[in-house]
């Protein structure tokens, strides 16, 4: 997977923290801005620097899975796009999976497919190792030391991210109380399967609490290997999933693409209804309502290649 980004800076809430290797007093004062405005727990570490720095790895480790567990893209994720606080920001060319394909790519600037929806866990780790390298000066006056020191902190990322997702995806299938080692065998299992079909990513995941009520012909339908999903599926019953604790993780309602390139182009005529509608309809997305049936439907089948700008 690629993930080669050029910029080498991260934005700050409304500062830019630049690489200051030459202006360690200037760093320090951004540092300590960021600790006082997002990570005030840092303050008090012994080395409240590698405590920010472990902080934001976190922050970004949770908040990416988090991206990947409902299938958003963000679509542009160079270092200036990529926040202290651990929040989403620069909302240009972000779009939500439709069928589901880790390849997955909406940017129009994005022609080697970098920020694809499967790279993004890998973009961020390489990302926050350019915050690494614009912190050494304040995590040791040895580089040698810092550099050792950063890469241990930077470490954690996989494996704080991995526990993340796997806890979601647990979740999603409703299996937080099944054996872990179970509900990751069939997580994995299943991914190939939804990706042979195309299948559509939101749908499938509230479709799947509907199975879990007995019902699961409104699953099957999404696949072109019957007997592959009528085999997980049985697995996965097996293990005895919980529906309504799906039903608070899954949503009905996520901006599906052609539903927002609908809103934007009513609303450069002059009518914010649609805009206005379908706010109502994510607003509120697990839970569905009488009148918004349309907002929880998969694309059309000849919509083809959505395409996201920056300037969106």
């Amino acid at each position: 997977m690629l993930a080669r980004v050029a910029s080498s800076h991260l934005r700050v809430g409304t500062f830019q923290l630049v690489r200051a290797m030459d202006d360690p007093a200037l760093l320090r004062r951004v540092a300590d801005h960021a600790i006082e405005r997002h990570h005030p727990d840092a303050a008090g570490q012994e080395q409240p620097y590698l405590a920010l720095y472990r902080a934001v790895i976190s922050a970004q480790a949770r908040l990416v899975a988090r991206w990947m567990l409902v299938g958003f893209v963000h679509g542009v994720m160079n270092t200036d796009n990529m926040t202290i606080s651990g929040e989403t920001i620069d909302y240009g060319p972000c779009a939500f999976l439709g069928a589901f394909d880790p390849a997955t790519v909406f940017s129009s600037i994005d022609h080697g497919g970098r920020y694809a929806y499967a790279n993004q866990p890998v973009v961020a780790e390489w990302n926050l190792a350019r915050l690494g390298e614009a912190l050494l000066p304040l995590l040791d006056d040895d580089t040698d030391r810092a550099v050792a020191t950063a890469s241990e902190a930077l470490g954690s990322f996989r494996p704080e991210y991995s526990a993340a997702w796997s806890a979601g995806m647990r979740a999603k299938l409703g299996l937080a109380s099944a054996p872990p080692s179970d509900a990751d065998r069939v997580c994995d299992q299943l991914l190939p399967l939804l990706q042979a079909s195309r299948v559509d990513h939101t749908s499938f995941w509230r479709r799947l609490g509907t199975a879990a009520r007995g019902d699961a012909e409104p699953v099957r339908e999404l696949f072109l290997d019957l007997p592959a999903v009528d085999a997980w599926l049985d697995a996965w019953r097996a293990l005895r999933p919980e529906p309504d604790a799906m039903d608070r993780v899954n949503p009905v309602h996520v901006p599906r693409n052609h539903l927002v390139e609908e809103a934007l182009e009513a609303a450069t005529a002059g009518d914010l209804a649609p805009v206005r509608r379908l706010l109502e309809a994510v607003r509120q997305p697990f839970e569905p309502r009488p009148g918004l049936e349309r907002y929880a439907e998969p694309p059309p089948d000849d919509l083809g290649r959505y395409v996201t700008y920056c300037g969106t």
